[in-house]
């Protein structure tokens, strides 16, 4: 079928929304009409191909739509569903069978590859081949997906509020609720408030952290977490020694602290600020990073964790961040600006600027 999509024709282009031919579903397969697709920084490392997926493709990966076709031995979703898209996993690797999908041996090809789970395409542009992106590649108004991409979700909340709830939000929430488990009273520092930090924030609120620290360089980034549940705030350009300060504010450091600017300086930072025994969980991509392993770990016995996508199952745990979010508990609606498909260029620019948390296009 034909469908639009935003393609990706070369490194650092700009996306070119054009008419490409989407197969049919095969087995496992669902077809979805996309509703909305979050815009997310990985995208763009995509993009500029600093993180690189065969070119040209379709990127975009979390879409939220309605399921319109079903392809053979489907059992989870019908025609009419709502449903959220998430990253690609085998489901049958020791890390998938043990409840870690994130840390799938086969994570990297089944996203990053380009292909799907059998290595074929599903995507066609003037009959050239198109790489698929995260399974799904949801800058498009349909999409082919595997049904272990797809988390069913309720019909009673606005469909295209959620589909940053496939990866960003996700990671963030998760990285706390799932990974880190703060004890309730203990202390957390968040360094970045994009939507992942900020994900974060009202994570560690609902845990119970005593004091959350939101650190940015964007004032008005940081009033949005203060709103959202940070107790406080410090602005990494304003503030002489960020490491101090923050140890001064948790008696000695932070319990623990979550990084997702992937900035080497912060990412030390984030480490030297905890306390002793502390757990830093690194979310952000980052270069090379020099430590003086002793002195910034050993000594005081301080962990650094790297977490993938909240180490979360999202069949599981998308539908919790809903009905949190039902409460008013987890208000993600407040990070998000829509934008029309064809303003993918401009989402994607005031994204890059801090002008917008999370932009989302509406198909």
């Amino acid at each position: 079928m034909l469908i639009k999509a935003a393609v990706t024709h070369h490194k650092g282009s700009a996306f070119k929304i054009e008419t490409v031919n989407l197969s049919e579903p095969k087995e496992n397969e669902v077809l979805i009409k996309v509703v909305a697709s979050g815009v997310c920084h990985t995208d763009a490392i995509v993009r500029d191909q600093i993180a690189p997926v065969p070119l040209p493709a379709v990127l975009g990966h979390e879409g939220s739509g309605i399921v319109e076709k079903i392809g053979f031995n489907v059992r989870t979703v019908r025609p009419g569903d709502h449903v959220v898209l998430s990253f690609s996993s085998c489901g049958q690797c020791e890390e998938c069978l043990t409840g870690h999908p994130t840390t799938c041996n086969e994570l990297n090809p089944l996203n990053f590859g380009g292909r799907m789970s059998d290595h074929t395409h599903r995507i066609f542009y003037k009959e050239q081949e198109v790489s698929t992106f995260f399974g799904q590649s949801s800058f498009s108004t349909y999409v082919v997906a595997n049904e272990k991409n797809l988390v069913k979700v309720d019909k009673d909340v606005d469909l295209a509020l959620l589909g940053p709830l496939g990866c960003g939000i996700q990671t963030g929430s998760g990285t706390v609720l799932n990974k880190l488990k703060p004890e309730f009273g203990s202390t957390i520092a968040i360094y970045g408030c994009g939507a992942v930090g900020l994900s974060a924030v009202m994570a560690a609120k609902i845990a119970g952290c005593s004091k959350i620290i939101a650190i940015d360089v964007h004032d008005h980034r940081l009033e949005l977490a203060m709103e959202l549940g940070a107790t406080h705030a410090l602005n990494g350009k304003e503030v002489v020694d960020v490491v101090a300060q923050i140890k001064e504010m948790t008696n000695g450091g932070a319990h623990y602290a979550i990084e997702t600017t992937g900035v080497p300086v912060v990412v030390r930072q984030s480490v030297q600020a905890l306390k002793n025994r502390g757990t830093v969980a690194i979310v952000g991509a980052t270069g090379e990073v020099t430590f003086n392993i002793h002195q910034d770990l050993m000594a005081d016995g301080k962990t650094m964790v790297g977490v993938v996508e909240g180490d979360a199952v999202p069949q599981v745990f998308i539908p919790k961040l809903i009905e949190y979010y039902k409460r008013g508990q987890f208000p993600f609606n407040k990070l998000i600006k829509f934008y029309n498909f064809d303003e993918i260029n401009e989402a994607f620019e005031d994204s890059h600027t801090g002008k917008t948390v999370k932009p989302v296009l509406k198909m």
